[in-house]
């Protein structure tokens, strides 16, 4: 191409670009992690550091977490080092192409020589003889500075090459269109060829191939949750192959993970010592097991593993350098191996919903996997009262929860966190003040939350009506506040007025029988209620005995006939204005203002629900809450499961969704298909933590099912025969069971 030049770099100036570009796109990003993400964290720690408990157990962990940071935070500092010299780089760069820039834009003759703009040829040889003297090569001067002083003498002295740089700023006329090569000029320097073939073969034939061989190869050993596919088949195999798995039968196929074992985890130990340690230790526990011939459950790592949890749950001392180091490293691996173990059992239960297998796991084998995780967490069995959880308190002081005289009957961490402080005192009599403070601390501070649910068919003209085989969307929003907080807001909703003759003692007593933690939120309204669009799910008052299933049937289904008439009405009456309604669109009256708050409300639901689908694509945050937990060797988050099942059919119904970013707020939305035969169904929003004993919810929803509007048939193609009909029907049947049918198979039972 004519007009065109390919070089390489001679100057150095097109390479300085290159590397101010690449060290840009390495730095920017980099910075934003080891310093934005940083100082978050920090202000993450402070914030928990706040009520930092002082137990035993508590300070111990921090000071072995504290021994394993020396090293975390070398490596922190040297990145961070690394950056701001990377920073200084670019700052001696973008310096070095401003001179380069300058340099080649800013050519004056007149400046170079030191002459005025109007002086004449011999005041400008006698300059350029001046400069000669002392800026020529032989001299010792600068090569480059003098090339400039000649170039600027020539464009003084020479007529054409005044005319180029009158016309095109450069003595040498307008030149040719230079394409630089970003590279210097030694690299193809025949004496540097060995040097450079020896960097490119050792880079990009043998160092690359590696490490991308050794990242593939690790790679896909692993799921996405950084858990082993063979361990993931290890738990399909087990849980489709019992699919009524009591707890401890849970807790061994934990135990057979092979994240405990040598050969697929290098660093698991293997020590001469446990081969009388862990006998020894299975002498003193029972119902272990041991003996048990199926493998992999019966294998060394296995059953070495199994010994350690139960140990760990039974809170027994072991050697600090041989078995406790073992324990750490099985319980840190835990949690998220039983969060493995459940995404299995839901995939299990899908694929029984969908006829690929036959043997659908049980709601109790999902209930047992889920507790044993605040189990782990807490190193407590659910055999033991909830109390263990707070510092300071064994089993010995257990009797202390427990007062006649006061009437003190302590069972829940809730009832003792509803108590008044001086009857808290004097629960804890036996310890000091600072223990006593400390125990206030971590109680009053753990999580109280409250559970909104609302069902509803979305992308339907009417949301609160439910057909048969209609995507039915439970929404379920989460308020999380502390222990404390929410006891102290509910304060005071108990002052009530005087009252005569004990009156007052006595509606007290009344108030007092719902504890605060089983309290909904109130939420204030103001106007008129808008019509019901989505059913809204009541906690039940524990005073109220809950009525027979066949009076539940007649009341709802004489609060159906109600509804319906009511609505038969308001469309008889909205028949005969609908003049009025088609002339309130223009702009005119017409229209009630509970017809324009519905649209509100409509369009609100409709915003939102975008909102929710661009949130979904966000990175879900997995930093919430502290979790006092002093036997977990590591740091723990607060995480919560939800999921809708069928507790009379023992069935789950959606896949348990893990809540990871519940810091005050947070809402979830869990969809399934509604039975396709019409009936009255109940279901169970389950909520369970993974962190603590004893905070779990259930709220029951009711679908009164309605016959699904059928399609016209348009086209023969759609005709159905009777045989796939009856066939279909047949399936759908066994599905679900209505309350009747099955309050009816429990009395025959």
């Amino acid at each position: 191409m004519a007009g065109q030049k390919f070089e390489y770099d001679e100057s150095g100036s097109t390479f300085y670009y290159f590397l101010l570009c690449f060290l840009g796109l390495v730095l920017a990003p980099a910075s934003y992690v080891y310093f934005l993400k940083d100082d978050k964290k920090d202000d993450v720690s402070e914030t928990r550091d706040v009520s930092l408990c002082q137990c035993g157990g508590c300070v111990r962990k921090r000071h072995l977490l504290k021994l394993k940071e020396p090293s975390k935070k070398w490596k922190r500092r040297t990145v961070q080092v690394l950056l701001v010299l990377g920073w200084i780089a670019v700052a001696m760069l973008v310096q070095r192409v401003r001179e380069f820039d300058y340099e080649y834009a800013n050519f004056d003759p007149y400046d170079i020589l030191s002459v005025s703009p109007g002086a004449n040829k011999a005041d400008i040889k006698k300059a350029y003889k001046k400069l000669s003297l002392t800026e020529h090569p032989d001299k010792g001067g600068d090569e480059k500075k003098f090339v400039k002083i000649s170039k600027a003498y020539q464009a003084l002295t020479d007529d054409v090459a005044r005319r180029n740089w009158e016309l095109y700023g450069n003595p040498d006329g307008p030149g040719v269109m230079n394409f630089g090569i970003a590279l210097p000029s030694w690299i193809v320097q025949k004496e540097n060829s060995v040097w450079v073939l020896g960097v490119y073969t050792l880079v990009f034939m043998i160092a690359l191939p590696t490490v991308v061989g050794v990242w593939w190869y690790n790679s896909i050993k692993f799921s996405g949750d950084q858990v082993l596919l063979d361990t993931t088949q290890l738990y399909f195999y087990f849980f489709h192959k019992t699919p009524h798995m009591m707890l401890r039968r849970v807790l061994m196929v934990l135990s057979a993970s092979l994240e405990f074992e040598r050969g697929h985890n290098s660093e698991v130990q293997m020590r001469p010592s446990d081969n009388f340690e862990v006998p020894l230790l299975i002498k003193r526990l029972p119902n272990l097991s041991e003996n048990n011939k199926e493998r992999p459950l019966c294998f060394e790592y296995s059953v070495k593993a199994r010994c350690l949890l139960h140990a760990h749950l039974t809170r027994l001392p072991l050697p600090p350098a041989t078995l406790e180091e073992d324990r750490s490293e099985i319980v840190r691996k835990c949690p998220y191996l039983i969060q493995e173990m459940v995404t299995c059992i839901s995939q299990l239960v899908m694929l029984a919903h969908a006829g690929r297998i036959s043997r659908l796991p049980s709601l109790e084998t999902i209930d047992n996997t889920m507790k044993l995780c605040p189990m782990v967490v807490q190193a407590l069995w659910d055999s033991k009262s909830v109390l263990l959880q707070l510092p300071h308190v064994d089993e010995t002081f257990l009797r202390y929860f427990v007062d006649k005289k006061r009437k003190i009957n302590v069972k829940t961490l809730q009832q003792f966190a509803e108590l008044d402080p001086l009857d808290r005192r004097h629960v804890l009599r036996n310890l000091g003040d600072e223990e006593a403070q400390n125990v206030e601390n971590v109680l009053l501070h753990m999580p109280h939350v409250t559970m909104d649910v609302t069902s509803e068919v979305l992308d339907d003209e009417n949301s609160g009506e439910f057909t048969a085989g209609a995507i039915t969307t439970v929404t379920v929003r989460l308020t999380r506040r502390d222990l404390g907080e929410a006891h102290q807001q509910e304060q005071p909703d108990k002052v009530e007025p005087d009252h005569e003759d004990g009156a007052g003692d006595e509606a007290k007593h009344e108030q007092n029988k719902t504890p605060v933690w089983m309290k909904n939120k109130k939420k204030a309204k103001t106007g008129k209620k808008p019509a019901k669009k989505h059913t809204k799910v009541k906690s039940q008052k524990p005073d109220e005995s809950p009525k027979p299933s066949s009076e539940r049937s007649e009341e709802h289904a004489s609060a159906s006939d109600d509804e319906r008439a009511s609505a038969d009405e308001s469309d008889r009456s909205g028949a005969g204005s609908d003049s009025d309604d088609e002339s309130a669109t223009a702009g005119r009256p017409g229209r009630t203002a509970d017809e324009r708050e519905t649209d509100d409300e409509e369009w609100e639901r409709f915003q939102s629900r975008i909102n929710k689908r661009g949130k979904a694509l966000e990175t879900k945050s997995r930093v919430s809450h502290a979790v006092h937990a002093p036997h977990f060797p590591d740091e723990k988050q607060e995480y919560w499961w939800v999921f809708v099942c069928d507790r009379k059919n023992k069935g789950l119904v959606t896949a348990p969704f893990q809540v990871t970013d519940l810091v005050t707020e947070a809402e979830v939305e869990l969809k399934f298909t509604a039975p396709r035969k019409p009936g009255l169904y109940t279901f169970t929003v389950v909520l369970r933590s993974d962190s603590y004993l004893g905070f779990d919810q259930a709220k029951d929803i009711k679908l009164d099912v309605k016959q699904a509007y059928e399609i016209p048939v348009e086209h023969p193609q759609w005709d159905i025969s009777d045989e796939e009909d009856k066939s279909d029907d047949e399936s759908d049947v066994d599905e679900f069971a209505t309350d009747d049918e099955l309050d009816e198979s429990e009395l025959e039972g």
